[in-house]
């Protein structure tokens, strides 16, 4: 395969032409055909808003092609990500704006969430732990508070059609980080609460894709079987709390900086066969079908357009990137479903990494428009333009 072919089918977003409203309401279950496929990447208005800052930024310096670039941003669809109680107001709120495109545009509309809100989160890292611990009831008010309602939320809305990545990170401390305490603690509070919000999220029009890491964590040859069994435990325990609960898929690189594909391949992959995540999800497919286990990802390329700026695959917080490929589900692979922008680029990763333009890095979820005016910058394949004469 050649790199060229991969980018010629990528290079533009996969919006597809006006369809029927009633093609929303087809009776084919959501999670076993490609939920993407035939719908529009849902862009929600929070992230666009963010990005208001950055337009402007690039005007004050009479950066208009830069300027037009972000507003093709701001239409291209990204995660919504939903991370504490407080934040299950924002669900209601991207529905109304997602039916509201949808009967303006005569197109599916496919909704992109994370669930993001585990006891104990981040167990390896701690600069996005959440608001619920395992030492204070946190798994029953992760269950009630929290998955019950969002649940509630996305069955309600039949119109429309969801993809919701779990809990990006958890299932991967489970798998590697066994000999820090305080991961191996959460383990059994990670595994059950997933099977939970597995058990919960099952409805037609409800894809879930399990966070699976990404090539440089998880694809490497010892760990690949590893992966495959404990998403399968934590499938198992789903069913058994609803009989025949099933997901779509598995979510990599969220969050992360590896490309589709690699060109050329980064030094520090040289001795793994998953050097770049295309690689990975074709590697990890054959173990988790060993497993009785779909085998359907979607990689998250929101950052990932400038490749080799590390020199660690390790280095995970805030590294010089590029807005990567459009959202698409032309992905020249019969085991990825599409091409997403998983993680808001511009929200910091923490206060790490290094300095850009001068402005060191916020707190995790916080705004970075340094940050942000790089990834324009760097995009590729570069950005089309958007100008205002071009909105609709």
């Amino acid at each position: 395969m050649k790199l060229s072919s991969v980018l010629a089918a990528v290079s533009v977003a996969s919006v597809s032409s006006a369809l029927p409203l009633e093609a929303v309401a087809d009776s084919a279950d959501a999670r076993d055909v490609n939920p993407f496929r035939g719908k529009n990447y849902f862009a929600n208005a929070f992230y666009a808003s963010e990005l208001d800052q950055t337009v402007a930024a690039f005007l004050a310096r009479n950066d208009t092609l830069n300027a037009a670039r972000t507003r093709t941003v701001q239409k291209t669809g990204t995660f919504v990500w939903v991370s504490n109680v407080a934040g299950l107001k924002n669900i209601g709120e991207t529905i109304a704006d997602a039916r509201a495109e949808q009967r303006r545009t005569r197109r599916p509309q496919i909704v992109e969430l994370v669930l993001y809100n585990l006891p104990d989160r981040d167990c390896s890292g701690g600069a996005s732990g959440g608001e619920f611990t395992s030492i204070n009831n946190g798994l029953e008010l992760y269950k009630t508070k929290f998955v019950d309602p969002y649940a509630a939320e996305l069955k309600a809305a039949k119109d429309l059609t969801f993809a919701v990545i779990l809990e990006p990170d958890s299932l991967g401390n489970v798998i590697t980080n066994q000999n820090l305490p305080f991961c191996a603690n959460a383990s059994t509070i990670y595994e059950q609460g997933i099977a939970y919000a597995i058990a919960n999220l099952q409805a037609p029009n409800i894809a879930l894709y399990i966070d699976a890491a990404h090539g440089g964590w998880l694809g490497w040859d010892d760990n690949l079987p590893l992966a495959a069994a404990e998403f399968g435990k934590v499938v198992k325990m789903a069913q058994n709390i609803t009989k025949r609960a099933k997901i779509r898929g598995f979510a990599t690189n969220v969050s992360n900086f590896n490309p589709y594909v690699a060109n050329p391949r980064a030094n520090y992959t040289e001795y793994s066969n998953a050097f770049d995540e295309l690689h990975y999800a074709e590697a990890l497919a054959p173990h988790l079908t060993n497993n009785s286990l779909p085998a359907h990802f979607i990689i998250d390329q929101g950052r990932a357009g400038k490749q080799n700026t590390r020199t660690e695959w390790g280095d995970w917080c805030n590294a010089e990137a590029g807005y990567g490929i459009i959202p698409t589900t032309e992905t020249n692979s019969t085991v990825v479903d599409s091409i997403v922008w998983a993680k808001p680029g511009g929200e910091s990763d923490g206060p790490c990494g290094a300095d850009v333009a001068g402005t060191p890095a916020p707190n995790a979820g916080k705004w970075w428009d340094e940050y942000t005016q790089m990834l324009v910058v760097n995009a590729n394949p570069p950005l089309k333009p958007t100008y205002k004469n071009q909105l609709q």
